[in-house]
């Protein structure tokens, strides 16, 4: 299933936002980018890496309007209990953006990125827009993390394309050339000249 191009599976939930428990509801980011991304367990071992590389790049998605929101199958408490735990000992000590609990799974089933044999979620990730369309998505399995530039490369993208009207080729990078969605605009792209 492929929630690309379609409104973003709606959930309200309890999170862990600077170490205060809190209930988000996606809809209160609407007017925003949201990159919401599933890991499968607290206190595992790929997770922290990502969470706090995530947690590195912090100003550079909020520089773009971007929120982060990480989702796990752990409880509230979970969260709260690893976010006081250092990052020496694998903990998320620093991370300060929204942590949703999914304890019963709701959102990894809404969004299908639950392993439903090991009850936890993959590596899932998805980028909606100001309006909580889905633009992107991508699912990894368990031991396999992620990379966050390659995130911050299609919030560029997506800013790039929204505000332009071109699309992004192959390798595109921000300040890189786009191309005009049509076949004057491909063989401008390629440095050819129609004739």
């Amino acid at each position: 299933m492929t929630l690309v191009g379609k409104k973003a599976p709606k959930f309200t939930a309890k999170a862990v936002v600077n170490h205060n428990i809190s209930t988000i509801n996606l809809d209160d980011f609407l007017g925003q980018y949201v990159v919401l991304f599933f890991y499968p367990l607290d206190f595992t071992f790929v997770c922290p890496t990502e969470l706090h590389a995530f947690q590195e790049q912090l100003p550079a998605f909020e520089k773009r309007g971007v929120q982060l929101i990480g989702c796990s199958v752990d409880s509230h408490f979970s969260h709260a209990a690893w976010l006081k735990a250092p990052k020496s000992s694998g903990g998320i000590e620093g991370v300060s953006y929204p942590l949703v609990s999914d304890l019963n799974k709701s959102i990894a089933r809404a969004y299908d990125v639950l392993n439903e044999e090991a009850g936890i979620a993959y590596r899932g990730l998805f980028l909606l827009d100001q309006q909580g369309i889905v633009r992107h998505m991508l699912v990894n399995d368990l031991g396999l993390g992620r990379s966050v530039g390659e995130v911050l490369r299609l919030v560029d993208a997506l800013i790039f394309h929204e505000q332009n009207g071109e699309v992004c080729p192959a390798n595109w990078k921000a300040g890189s050339k786009g191309m005009k969605p049509n076949e004057q605009g491909l063989t401008e792209f390629f440095g050819h000249t129609q004739t």
